[in-house]
């Protein structure tokens, strides 16, 4: 865009100044307006597409910066040499467009985050393929605001005459100081790496139950560095990404959320086990938690004292399996406290009579005891 012809009317530089700043500032309400009519004919176009939508809706404010921050380049870029600060204003301009291009590719992904999780709403009963798509996606998402913000600053530092160099080393990540940065980086890109992994391998998704390091607690959020475990008592575990790598774990709800939970009851030898079965297969009928699947009770060991009753049910998930192993519990004890009250756990003790510990004193001395009858 030449505006040489501008200058034809006076000379100096404070007129090229007002000239250039006229023209970018009309430059910059075109740029506004066309943007807010194209973004309006893209919604009416693509009605009905999900991606689409998102992207106009979530990178709205960073094209239009784009578009204003490419017209004020291309003023300046026709601008004549004697404008007072051309080229100070030209390096800002073609940084601010690097950085807003940056901007609006990372929002660009996040319009397709977001998409996806529309589409696959996760707060539902059955909402394994779609925690898996959201983990995924979470992902691979901060993956790649990772890679678009290293591409950026390396764009940035190439248009800085003593920074190319360094520029050029980050894009291409080779040479000794590449090395160097990666061996410092190494607990940042073993992080990356282990997103990446867990994205594709899924050992753990969101809203997972784990028992990590002896909590139970379940996935709450998964960022570019840690894991947020929501432990049942409002805590908050963060455990970095490379631990769920390295380290074992439990994962109750890997491939089901469906659990099977365990009551043990310890009684004394004499209790009814046919009437407490049929009483615990009854009180399981009545629970809406129990999800019909299993129901049996076994003695599954016996000591000096008692013996032991499991009851094994089964639930939907693990918070419906506690609530149902503490109502049964609850219930179970109760009815065998008031039905066979002979049969809860008893300290059995032989207690002899005066007579018989005399007698029995003068079997070993060969004597009776004094005062004894």
């Amino acid at each position: 865009m030449n505006l040489d012809f501008l200058y034809n009317i006076g000379e100096g530089p404070l007129r090229s100044g007002l000239v250039v700043l006229g023209v970018a500032v009309a430059a910059t309400i075109v740029a506004v307006i066309v943007h807010r009519v194209g973004i309006l004919l893209i919604r009416r176009i693509a009605r009905g597409h999900p991606f689409t939508t998102s992207a106009t809706e979530v990178a709205y404010n960073a094209s239009r910066m784009c578009l204003v921050l490419f017209l004020l380049r291309l003023v300046l870029t026709g601008a004549p040499d004697n404008t007072p600060g051309l080229t100070s204003a030209s390096y800002l301009t073609s940084v601010a467009l690097i950085l807003a291009l940056t901007w609006f590719l990372i929002r660009c992904v996040k319009s397709v985050s977001v998409a996806v999780i529309k589409l696959n709403p996760y707060d539902v009963a059955d909402n394994l393929r779609a925690r898996r798509i959201l983990t995924q996606t979470r992902v691979l998402s901060r993956s790649a605001y990772f890679l678009i913000s290293l591409l950026g600053l390396s764009f940035v530092l190439l248009t800085l005459p003593g920074a190319r160099q360094f520029g050029a080393s980050l894009l291409a990540s080779a040479g000794v100081a590449g090395i160097v940065a990666g061996i410092a980086a190494k607990p940042v890109l073993g992080n990356f790496f282990a997103g990446l992994q867990i994205a594709f391998s899924q050992p753990i998704r969101i809203d997972d139950v784990l028992i990590v390091k002896g909590e139970w607690g379940r996935v709450e959020e998964i960022t570019g560095t840690f894991v947020v475990v929501k432990i049942w008592d409002e805590r908050r575990m963060i455990v970095p990404l490379q631990w769920f790598i390295e380290n074992p774990f439990e994962n109750w709800t890997h491939t089901s959320s469906s659990i099977l939970g365990t009551v043990f009851l310890w009684m004394d030898f004499s209790v009814p086990t046919q009437e407490v079965r049929a009483e615990f297969e009854r009180f399981c009928e009545t629970l809406p938690s129990w999800d019909r699947r299993v129901c049996v009770m076994h003695v599954t060991d016996a000591g000096e004292r008692g013996m032991q009753l499991r009851l094994l049910v089964s639930a939907a998930d693990s918070g419906s399996a506690f609530d149902l192993r503490c109502r049964i519990r609850e219930h179970m004890i109760a009815f065998i406290a008031q039905r066979y009250p002979h049969a809860l756990p008893r300290l059995r003790a032989e207690v002899r009579s005066r007579n018989d510990a005399d007698a029995l004193d003068t079997v070993i001395d060969g004597s009776p005891r004094e005062g004894g009858a």
